[in-house]
């Protein structure tokens, strides 16, 4: 099957990326008045590399490091009845307590995965805030969770999907829309513009 079929649209490109993440920067910096108390936590898998680069526009901004941690939202999700949780590399995240903790992850769908992230943050301390940070907000939302930045607000049908591919993981920054269901295996290299990586599994979506 070929992704041809599948891809209905860019959404954003490499210097769209850049730019949409340039400005949720200074905007964390204005809504908490510098980033003395801020950490970024990043939810497993794209909202990591994500984080690192949010991170590194903000020490560019204020010339002082933020501290940056990975989240696997993996026990704490509400499917696990229907589908066991991916596997990923443990948790890795800086003291909470008392700071202002950003969520970055990189679609929003229906706000599982968020809830699941706030349920999972809580059991690493007691952030004084905790904040969303999102590339993409595809709407459809299930649950009153609303991201505090947006990179880009992308209106969907229910069947498509946003796909985010970042170099650190996928060699190209991107992100698409997809028709319907598409098979992981479906994507190889080379098709679509030199696709890189097979399309996510439905559970990473949130």
């Amino acid at each position: 099957m070929a992704i041809q079929a599948h891809l209905k649209a860019t959404v954003m490109d490499a210097d769209a990326i850049r730019r949409s993440l340039t400005r949720i920067a200074h905007e964390i910096v204005e809504r908490n008045q510098g980033i003395a108390a801020v950490v970024l936590v990043g939810i497993m898998t794209r909202g990591e590399p994500l984080a690192r680069r949010l991170a590194g526009k903000l020490e560019e901004l204020e010339g002082s490091p933020v501290a940056v941690g990975a989240l696997d939202v993996g026990r704490h999700r509400d499917d696990l009845h229907l589908r066991s949780p991916a596997a990923r590399p443990p948790s890795q995240v800086p003291s909470l307590d008392g700071k202002v903790v950003i969520l970055v992850d990189d679609v929003i769908h229906h706000g599982r995965t968020a809830r699941a992230a706030m349920d999972a943050l809580i059991e690493f301390g007691r952030p004084r805030a905790i904040q969303l940070a999102v590339l993409v907000d595809r709407g459809h939302r299930e649950l009153p969770i609303r991201p505090d930045y947006v990179g880009k607000n992308v209106p969907t049908a229910e069947s498509e999907r946003i796909q985010v591919l970042l170099t650190e993981l996928d060699e190209l920054d991107r992100a698409v829309i997809l028709r319907g269901e598409v098979p992981p295996q479906a994507a190889t290299p080379g098709e679509a513009g030199s696709w890189p990586t097979p399309l996510l599994q439905p559970e990473e979506r949130g």
